[in-house]
């Protein structure tokens, strides 16, 4: 990403970066790394695409990084499954509470998760970000999450051997 277009990056979402709710996402693990971290990856990736194809990028890219703007004290009256269904519209009442939102934008954030969830992506944005998000995932999942389940198992083999010692 260019000088210019990472500080245009960075103005847009600044604003966002500073609520201490988005903060705490930070200590919130996701895919092997934390859900903060992860929102930005998706916020840059729909930046650039949308950009590039001279769409509504500025609400886009808020939108995307909002995407999954939701902790796990939000989810814990759900199960694993239902967390996976549910989080687009705790993400949305969540960035309700803080910022002012357009349906396009509503529409974004809740159908990031289509076809799983039941909303389905009304505007181009909203299926560039759904895009982004599942290629994010995938890619977080497989350098992240892999190698941190591959080096447990790695410990716990070692562990095994040294006690038959």
């Amino acid at each position: 990403m260019s000088i210019k277009k990472r500080d245009e990056f960075n103005h847009i979402i600044s604003d966002i970066l500073k609520i201490d709710k988005f903060s705490s996402l930070e200590n919130e693990l996701h895919h092997g790394i934390s859900r903060y971290h992860h929102c930005i990856r998706v916020a840059k990736g729909t930046y650039l695409i949308t950009k590039k194809m001279h769409m509504d990028y500025e609400r886009a890219t808020r939108a995307a990084l909002l995407h999954d703007f939701f902790t796990d004290d939000d989810t814990k009256a759900y199960d694993v499954k239902e967390t996976f269904k549910k989080h687009p519209d705790i993400a949305l009442i969540n960035a309700k509470k803080y910022f002012e939102l357009d349906a396009k934008q509503e529409n974004i954030i809740a159908s990031h998760m289509f076809p799983v969830c039941n909303v389905k992506p009304h505007c181009k944005e909203a299926w560039i970000t759904s895009c982004v998000d599942k290629v994010v995932a995938l890619y977080e999942m497989y350098r992240f999450k892999a190698s941190l389940v591959m080096g447990a198992w790695i410990l716990f083999i070692f562990n095994m051997i040294t006690i038959q010692k």
